[in-house]
């Protein structure tokens, strides 16, 4: 099982522009909506291929609404996230699941919106604390993406 996150743009409004166009509406008609974060989108796939797959049919629409896609697999963890470009690569056998906590993306997370991302390099299992946040929202990066 995995999950998908689409963070909107903070321009636009994501789920109206993602539903409001046909396509972009019949390849999401299969899943169960969700919307976790303010301006977000969520919903689950059977597997990373899914939803990596499911990325690669939505991207002309995420590069123009979303500022991140996401994706949850409890075969690399339960409770953080990868990137897309992460997700792909795990997906392809390219980055060992056990190989993807290095570099983090962390979100604080603020009356349900996330905002402020910073990058870090984590020193063995130890996620860096974030101050004066709701919430932290653990998103594991390339080492492309970190730099």
């Amino acid at each position: 099982m995995a999950q998908v996150c689409l963070l909107g743009d903070p321009e636009s409004d994501l789920r109206y522009e993602l539903l409001s166009r046909e396509t972009a509406r019949e390849a999401l008609s299969t899943y169960d909506l969700r919307e976790p974060y303010v301006n977000s989108l969520a919903l689950d796939t059977v597997s990373i291929g899914a939803a990596v797959s499911l990325l690669n049919d939505l991207n002309w629409y995420l590069v123009r609404f979303a500022s991140a896609a996401l994706v949850q697999a409890d075969s690399v963890s339960e409770t953080e996230w990868l990137s897309r470009d992460l997700a792909t690569a795990v997906r392809d056998g390219d980055v060992a699941p056990d190989d993807t906590g290095e570099f983090v993306k962390l979100y604080g997370v603020d009356d349900g919106r996330p905002e402020n991302p910073a990058y870090v390099e984590r020193d063995g299992d130890l996620t860096p604390e974030r101050e004066g946040y709701d919430e932290l929202l653990v998103v594991r990066v390339t080492e492309a993406e970190f730099e």
